[in-house]
């Protein structure tokens, strides 16, 4: 029963069991393609067709040329009338509404981003100020801050604080806001605040400068938490893009500033800055007493950065178990712009020649930068000063070269916003033009900012004007046209019979796929279609043909390497070749005959299948090649068709998952079968042994040792020659197994552990 299945895959390709393969080559050789190609055609026509051909002849009725020229002038006349009636009413309304749609997805676009870059922030922070860093900074800055409380600032210290708010902060702060103070309206009235200000804020020149400095050298132990923390928060600064970060105590003091601003110990919730939003926000996220909180604040002129327009997040630093402040992160005004207009790449980003997004708060200024502002500065001043902007305003506006908080937007839309409303709508813009605008509260918590996305009248509505010119043009284009046709119609009758002549060509060439336009009624509509009809069949034929051949193709590469098979199907007769360096793997199941008993031939044969595709499927993973089996054996070989350079490893791999399939076949249905494997290394030679069988081989020294080096012992395992051993250089555990004669002499056999 074991040769039965050894013997069905070895010659399942062989040419005497594919009849049908031999028969479509023999079709293909020796068949008339003419005599076939009639014959298709004449089995394609259903009887009585050549009389209905014959009557349709004899019948009264137009002439082709007559009928193609009454289509085409219908035709063309009636498009004419649908286009000009309906489609110029229902494309004009059509074009509206994709340009409002066009608008309100800017508008819907841009709204998903500015609440994603405001949530991206705020959940940074909240991470950033839970972070273990962030904590230890925290307690080392509140010491430090407490301990600066008992330090005394020496004379020349505390003028070079006095000089530095009465000669540089104070006097930019008024050339930037435009606003009077006195020299001494920041200067802070802690001690704690005076020394560390003194020592970072005064001596430093720039912000950039403030930043670089990690410690003053003053042996406090604020600088010496500096010193440590510094760089953590500076990195922050770098990798997240923060203007600046803020730490606080539970008091409300601003223990560290990573810019060392004039806000470096000032307390939030007293002084200059406890009206500010940023206060509000700690004292809310304080409150609830929770990490988690977070608080995003509007747009606010900050002092401390000389009154550029400021947003802050904050959240508590601290665990579960205690909070020891909160962390201040200012977002950078460009963030938001940036957002909204693509890094003022407005036509890059959908937004065409005026199209633009922008926000405007509850106080009915703007919160992002203009596009027109960005574009032609001189032509915004003008046009929003004659839409009603005062001109301070419009001067501040170009002296900042910004419009948060300065531009105020007094329009319908702004105001139906506002009021929850979404929607769009034609109005007119800040800057006077008509525009189509789409509207909508952005909805980040916490914040009364609303969306406006605007497209001036006259680029939105260009498709509807560029319509109605096409619609005119292509219309005389359309009369046009006919008066040509109706010309061109002798040489246009004659066209069905060239195509038609130039397609029987085709296929007399060979080529089957050519069809011919058949769905008129008349005589050519009737030969188009016998014509199909005929190529249709010819091509079937051609297909089983091919189909038949590919079958024998593929049966016969399942029994032969390639090589082998096109030498074959060349005609050679003595078909043979040697192969050096190929790794010869035979395995022998052992107690086949006890697994036999009890069992019927089909229940033997189903089992031992399952065996021998698992084998296949452990050559195909390992890269061996599969030769033959027979009476419960395996012959396979590394290194034969494809040459490997590890060869002998993967053969040893593949035996002992040779070993593995026949202990997972053991324990799957309870049989006692075991493998003895026999693994020997060197030139082979392979060919077809049988022309008449087509049984494909391999033979020669390294098949006949590794053979008998698997006879040479009775109990199961995988045994390899000394050549094997060699090749392998102490790589697996080997055991001596006793020795086998050689042509030279005695030879030792080892076995894999």
């Amino acid at each position: 029963m074991t040769s039965g299945v050894g013997d069905t895959r070895e010659h399942d390709g062989a040419p005497g069991g594919e009849p049908g393969a031999v028969r479509a080559a023999d079709t293909r050789r020796g068949a008339d393609p003419g005599r076939a190609a009639h014959a298709g055609a004449a089995e394609a026509i259903p009887p009585g067709t050549a009389d209905t051909r014959r009557e349709g002849r004899g019948r009264l009725g137009m002439s082709i040329q007559s009928k193609l020229l009454a289509m085409l002038l219908a035709v063309s006349l009636l498009a004419a009338v649908i286009v000009g009636v309906i489609g110029f009413v229902n494309g004009r309304n059509s074009l509206h509404a994709a340009a409002e749609d066009r608008v309100t997805t800017l508008r819907e676009m841009r709204t998903t981003l500015v609440r994603a870059a405001v949530g991206s922030v705020e959940q940074s922070v909240v991470l950033n100020s839970r972070n273990l860093s962030a904590q230890q900074a925290s307690l080392a800055f509140n010491a430090g801050f407490a301990e600066a409380q008992t330090r005394e600032l020496s004379p020349e210290k505390r003028a070079e604080l006095d000089a530095f708010y009465a000669e540089r902060f104070t006097p930019e702060l008024r050339e930037r806001t435009g606003d009077d103070y006195s020299d001494r309206a920041f200067l802070p009235e802690d001690p704690a605040a005076q020394y560390l200000q003194a020592y970072y804020t005064a001596p430093t020149t720039d912000f950039d400068a403030a930043l670089a400095v990690a410690d003053a050298g003053d042996g406090s132990e604020w600088s010496a938490a500096h010193a440590r923390y510094h760089d953590y928060f500076q990195r922050l600064i770098d990798t997240l893009g923060y203007e600046d970060i803020l730490l606080f105590n539970t008091e409300g003091s601003v223990v560290y500033s990573a810019y060392s601003g004039v806000d470096l110990g000032a307390d939030i919730t007293a002084g200059p800055l406890r009206d500010t939003l940023l206060a509000g926000a700690y004292e809310e996220v304080m409150a609830t007493n929770s990490v988690s909180a977070v608080a995003t604040t509007d747009f606010e002129r900050w002092v401390p950065s000389l009154g550029v327009p400021t947003m802050w997040v904050v959240s508590p630093v601290g665990n579960d178990e205690r909070i020891t402040g909160a962390m201040a992160a200012q977002v950078p005004l460009e963030r938001i712009s940036e957002v909204l207009t693509g890094a003022n790449r407005w036509a890059e980003q959908g937004l065409g020649q005026t199209g633009e997004v922008y926000l405007v708060g509850g106080d009915g200024l703007m919160r992002s930068a203009s596009r027109q502002l960005f574009e032609d500065p001189e032509g915004y001043a003008a046009e929003v000063r004659a839409n009603g902007t005062p001109q301070q305003t419009v001067d501040r506006i170009l002296q900042v070269d910004g419009t948060v908080l300065l531009q105020p937007v007094d329009t319908e839309p702004v105001a139906r916003a506002l009021s929850g409303e979404t929607g769009v709508m034609r109005s007119t813009t800040i800057t006077g033009r008509e525009a189509i605008t789409a509207y909508t509260p952005v909805g980040v918590s916490g914040l009364d900012w609303v969306a406006v996305a605007s497209v001036d009248s006259d680029e939105a509505l260009a498709p509807v004007r560029e319509f109605t010119r096409n619609l005119v043009l292509a219309t005389l284009g359309i009369l046009l046209g006919v008066t040509l046709l109706s010309m061109l119609f002798a040489q246009v009758f004659s066209r069905p019979v060239r195509r038609l002549a130039g397609a029987v060509r085709e296929v007399a060439a060979g080529d089957y796929d050519t069809r011919v336009p058949a769905d008129g009624r008349d005589e050519f509509g009737e030969l188009g279609q016998a014509f199909n009809d005929m190529s249709s069949s010819l091509r079937i034929k051609q297909d089983l043909i091919d189909e038949q051949r590919e079958e024998y193709d593929r049966l016969l590469l399942s029994v032969v390497p390639q090589d082998v098979a096109t030498k074959y199907r060349a005609g050679e007769e003595t078909i043979a070749e040697d192969h050096p360096d190929v790794t010869v793997v035979f395995a022998q199941l052992v107690g086949i005959e006890d697994f036999a008993r009890g069992r019927s031939s089909e229940e033997e044969r189903e089992l031992l299948n399952r065996l021998m595709l698992s084998f296949d499927d452990a050559a195909e993973r390992t890269g061996v090649e599969k030769v033959r089996t027979l009476h419960g054996a395996y012959l396979a070989s590394s290194g034969l068709i494809v040459p490997r350079v590890d060869n002998v490893r993967r053969a040893i791999d593949f035996a002992l998952e040779l070993r593995a399939c026949v202990e997972r076949f053991n324990a799957q249905h309870g049989t006692h079968l075991q493998v003895r494997i026999g693994v020997d290394t060197g030139t082979v030679t392979s060919g077809i042994v049988s022309k008449t069988g087509l049984a494909y081989d391999l033979w020669g020294d390294a098949v006949n040792l590794a053979h008998r080096v698997q006879e040479r012992v009775a109990t199961p395992g995988v045994y390899v020659s000394q050549r094997v051993r060699d090749r392998l250089m102490d790589s697996v555990e080997l055991d001596a197994a006793g020795e086998i004669s050689a042509g030279d002499g005695a030879e030792p056999v080892w076995k894999v552990r």
